[in-house]
């Protein structure tokens, strides 16, 4: 894995301010202030909102609460989904801070998976983790680590350590030097505009005649209409991270470094705004 310690360091401490309001039809003894965090992009809402659940069930009665659900603007918030990527697709173009309503009732069945406890979210991210390295690995290394080394990546997530994640974590982006790259890079392409949730395709690094393959490659083959500009101009923003990477940056290497912690690209698309 090339050095670049730098922009792994700031994709993980990467944040977003956001204020929690209670939906306005909850009932509450007395009023409810917002609440104020700094999100980490790299997590998950359900691992990371204990404060925001207790500063609201204070003005709540115990009958009136039930499970934790968040929304923006309509949109129930996929708690299986990474921080990063929900404000990526959802709210990208909106003002700071991000505004998330909070729920204690009518909890969507159709839109979101229940999370009954934190072992939900680490039994999500470790299945991740195994798909990610199946494709790059044959599941190799995920499965020459011990319990604790697994342990440990979960750990370093929930706890915010990253020279903790890192430290097993890089084994898992190593390859073989003659073979330049993965077996398969780990991604998912999403879009609001479609009902499908997620595109996502076995995809190779490198090219039969050894060129690195790039994110326009990428996007050319899976997801044309991304790039394909109508009239000459672009509609679409592609963001990793909340930045927009060159289409020409080499697809390993942003597999390497601007990965979420389950070791996938999330990449969304997004409609460019109009003037």
């Amino acid at each position: 894995m090339t050095d670049d310690k730098d922009v792994l360091r700031d994709v993980w401490f990467g944040r977003i301010p956001t204020c929690f309001t209670l939906y306005q039809d909850e009932i509450t003894e007395r009023e409810a202030e917002p609440y104020y965090l700094l999100l980490p992009r790299v997590s998950y809402l359900t691992l990371v909102t204990d404060k925001v659940k207790k500063h609201f069930q204070k003005v709540m009665r115990q009958e009136d609460i039930s499970e934790i659900w968040f929304e923006y603007e309509g949109t129930p918030l996929k708690w299986h989904y990474p921080i990063g990527l929900l404000f990526d697709l959802l709210a990208s173009s909106s003002a700071l801070p991000w505004n998330i309503t909070v729920h204690f009732k009518s909890f969507p069945e159709k839109d979101l998976l229940h999370c009954p406890s934190k072992d939900a979210i680490e039994a999500h991210f470790m299945s991740c983790m195994k798909e990610a390295d199946a494709l790059k690995h044959k599941s190799q290394v995920i499965n020459e680590m011990q319990k604790k080394d697994h342990k440990q990546l979960w750990m370093g997530l929930q706890n915010d350590r990253f020279d903790q994640f890192w430290a097993i974590n890089r084994k898992l982006m190593e390859y073989p030097a003659e073979e330049n790259g993965f077996r398969y890079i780990p991604f998912r392409i999403y879009q609001t505009t479609t009902e499908r949730p997620f595109i996502q395709k076995l995809f190779r690094p490198v090219a039969a005649d050894g060129q690195l393959h790039t994110l326009g490659d990428l996007l050319k083959e899976v997801c044309p209409s991304a790039i394909a500009p109508e009239d000459g101009e672009r509609r679409n923003q592609v963001m990793i991270h909340g930045i927009e990477p060159m289409l020409e940056t080499p697809l390993q290497w942003l597999s390497e470094h601007l990965s979420y912690p389950d070791n996938f690209l999330h990449i969304s698309i997004i409609p460019k705004q109009t003037d």
